[in-house]
């Protein structure tokens, strides 16, 4: 297989899904030099781009009938198959050597179902998950983790360049899910382990500013204490990753655990402590906001 690099000034690049990511995500690709179309199902959400000179979009499909390649970060699953296969989605305005990229987090058998679907009408689909929150995106940081044919993802990578500093090819169609899975697993407990020390040190009396500075750099230190411990303190829910996307990510690996006859009892707690976030009206916070469930569960009012 041969495809051609993509070339700042030459590849049309398409995006769609403009929101707490996908706006800087996009943005950084203009900036490198290339021209951009765009589409969000909320269109004041893309005046930003619209500002910097992308050209808006009415529908997926008129995206990629204006393209070379199509980038899609949404929200949930049934977002992800309605942008790239509905009737009015990308693959149905691609023409043959067209690249897909869907940035979502989504499900491993989604990904590999676009994926053999864009190859049958000679189309490429890559599945490239994301890492890093808002602030990886802002700051072009992200871990992008794909899954997908080398040679697309080679042809494609000074793009994923403007996005993250950490891009790694991690085999056939599924496995950038599949990897991003293990990211998540990771998270689950570690916010609850980041929620409940800080909680501890509250209701101790401890000075939790002085209690960061020194817990934070030892072993016990983590980029979610790093990067949500200051803004629990400052009592910052505001969302750098929604709650509601965490639960669908948590459901999507429990779903594939229990498909490989896997036990996994922590990621099961983490899912139903973050449905008690989402219960009591969080669910649009970021995932910090699991300090207001447990806080609760303690009658802790602050």
């Amino acid at each position: 297989m041969s495809i051609e690099s993509v070339q700042a000034g030459k590849t049309r690049v398409g995006w769609i899904g403009t929101g707490v990511m996908g706006r800087w995500m996009c943005q950084h690709i203009m900036n490198a030099g290339y021209k951009a179309t765009i589409y969000n199902r909320s269109a004041e959400k893309a005046q930003p781009l619209v500002e910097a000179g992308a050209k808006l979009a009415r529908t997926p499909k008129e995206v990629a009938e204006n393209s070379d390649v199509v980038f899609a970060i949404v929200g949930f699953p049934s977002d992800v198959r309605e942008v790239f296969l509905g009737e009015q989605g990308a693959l149905a305005g691609s023409r043959a050597g067209t690249i897909l990229v869907d940035m979502t987090t989504s499900e491993p058998s989604l990904a590999i179902e676009i994926y053999e679907k864009a190859k049958s009408q000679k189309v490429y689909a890559l599945d490239a998950p994301v890492s890093g929150g808002d602030v990886g995106a802002k700051n072009a940081a992200l871990s992008i983790m794909i899954g997908g044919d080398a040679e697309v993802t080679h042809a494609i990578r000074p793009l994923l360049e403007c996005m993250g500093k950490t891009i790694v090819h991690q085999g056939p169609a599924g496995a950038g899910q599949h990897t991003k899975m293990v990211n998540q697993i990771l998270i689950s407990s570690n916010m609850i382990a980041l929620c409940e020390a800080l909680l501890y040190g509250y209701k101790c009396g401890l000075d939790l500013e002085s209690v960061f500075k020194s817990v934070s750099v030892g072993a016990a230190g983590s980029k979610a204490l790093e990067v949500l411990g200051p803004r629990i303190l400052a009592r910052n829910f505001e969302p750098g990753f929604y709650v509601e996307h965490f639960i669908k990510d948590m459901g999507i690996a429990l779903k594939e655990a229990e498909r490989m006859n896997l036990s996994l009892p922590g990621l099961a707690l983490a899912k139903q402590l973050y449905e008690s976030v989402r219960a009591i009206g969080y669910g649009r916070k970021g995932t910090q906001a699991l300090m207001l469930a447990l806080e609760a569960m303690s009658g802790i009012k602050r």
